[in-house]
């Protein structure tokens, strides 16, 4: 069975976090809100003490990731069907099942009592009679449910045991093999380390490190990025962001990358097309001594805010956000860049470790509406570039259509432009694309590509 942070413990206070816990899945399936920030509200709201943060974190992030293999059981576990259940109830029924299947430590009498309890805040008595039933039904089948079979009906079995689509794992499967993709379901069931890219504009790593270190951080420096530190214990965010504000972006190693490949200078003139919440461009800024100037629009005008607000937090002063579509050709723009960053959107199919939800948010057909939108971005941005100047295109995705042959259709198209080689981060060979795979690489699926317009 995938494990999900199992090491819990029932916390004081728990019935109150359970409430939280349930408030914040209810926003997530019911409001399609996303995981970490409906949580990171609910928490910034609670008075929960430490425990009880955990908890309730482990409880959100684990029904999310669990919601299929839990509906499943579920359906084996009562007669109507499951889209005919009032959905507060039938949330607080899946945070029930959670707790009993997955999370050994917790009382089985805790998580039906407590499941009680909500019902009892949130329902009528036969909705509270119908939850008790059901706890208690989920008991005593434990230890009776049978599961697919991995060698005749590997799809269902990984899709079951290990909490993902049926529609992905039929895909993964045909992309990576069996071990392959239950390795890939694996990585992104596990907590992600916090993983935090140094701000050298006032400081450097190994002066950030050591005072995590005295702090009673678990850190070390990243293997893939000069600039990164990677922390596996965190004893507060509290100290984190108080005492170490302005000296760090929290950024995964794969995503710290890109902006160390497209190479910008200081005084040089740099667009980055898809620039929101920040972390790649902010990084730029670092690479460019805070010296030039970089255009950063996003599609979205409520997220240029977060871009303003890390550069304030930063110290950053040269980048001018403003919203602008993309995939819309800006002819004030056309030749005037020497560097270019296009972070695609796209189907973020590497990074559902860090999305809890999007596993079931996405589907197959989602899939084809990116590359023609992917064609478009590269082709208005690569316009954007002078004579001799470079352009990086990178999404967070594993799908090729979204990924290699979206620069090989480009430079097939356009014959002034060429692969512009650059040097892998680990082996030191020179690459013109670097494919991440979570399950080989240990970061999130991303892909990213150099470009180079010909003098």
């Amino acid at each position: 069975m995938a494990n999900i942070n199992s090491k819990a413990t029932v916390a004081s206070g728990a019935p109150n976090a359970r409430l939280t816990a349930v408030q914040v899945i209810s926003s997530v399936f019911s409001d399609g809100a996303y995981a970490n920030i409906a949580l990171s509200k609910a928490l910034g709201k609670q008075k929960h003490n430490e425990q009880d943060r955990r908890f309730v974190t482990e409880l959100v992030y684990g029904t999310v990731k669990a919601k299929g293999t839990i509906d499943w059981l579920l359906g084996q576990l009562v007669s109507r069907p499951l889209g005919k259940i009032d959905p507060m109830i039938l949330n607080i029924l899946r945070l029930g099942v959670f707790q009993i299947y997955f999370l050994e430590r917790i009382p089985a009498s805790a998580a039906c009592n407590e499941s009680v309890n909500l019902a009892k805040k949130f329902g009528h008595t036969g909705s509270v009679k119908f939850v008790n039933g059901v706890m208690r039904q989920a008991v005593r089948s434990k230890e009776s449910i049978v599961y697919p079979d991995a060698a005749k009906e590997p799809k269902q079995y990984l899709a079951l045991k290990e909490f993902h689509p049926d529609w992905l794992m039929k895909r993964w499967l045909k992309q990576f093999g069996f071990e392959g993709a239950e390795a890939l379901c694996r990585f992104d069931n596990e907590p992600p380390p916090l993983t935090l890219r140094v701000n050298t504009l006032v400081t450097d790593r190994k002066t950030l490190l050591a005072g995590l270190l005295e702090d009673g951080f678990e850190a070390e420096p990243s293997k893939w990025c000069e600039d990164g530190i990677v922390c596996t214990k965190i004893p507060s965010l509290g100290i984190l962001f108080d005492k170490y504000n302005n000296m760090f972006y929290v950024q995964d190693e794969s995503s710290m990358l890109v902006a160390p490949i497209l190479a910008p200078q200081p005084e040089q003139t740099v667009i980055d097309v898809c620039s929101a919440p920040g972390g790649k461009t902010t990084h730029l800024a670092q690479l460019m001594q805070n010296q030039g100037i970089i255009y950063a629009t996003d599609i979205h005008e409520h997220k240029l805010k977060l871009i303003e607000e890390n550069c304030q937090r930063l110290g950053i002063n040269i980048i001018k956000a403003s919203m602008h579509d993309a995939a819309e050709f800006n002819p004030e723009w056309e030749g005037l860049a020497d560097c270019v960053l296009v972070d695609a959107p796209c189907s973020g199919l590497g990074v559902l470790r860090r999305r809890a939800e999007a596993r079931w948010t996405k589907n197959k057909l989602d899939l084809k509406t990116f590359p023609p939108l992917q064609r478009d971005i590269l082709r208005n941005a690569a316009s954007y570039v002078k004579p001799g100047g470079r352009l990086v295109y990178s999404t967070c995705t594993l799908e090729q259509a979204e990924n290699h042959y979206i620069p090989a259709e480009f430079l097939e198209n356009n014959p002034n432009w060429k692969y512009a080689g650059f040097v892998h981060p680990l082996t030191g060979e020179t690459v013109d694309e670097l494919q991440l795979l979570p399950q080989r690489d240990g970061t999130d699926g991303f892909y990213i590509c150099a470009l180079a317009r010909k003098e």
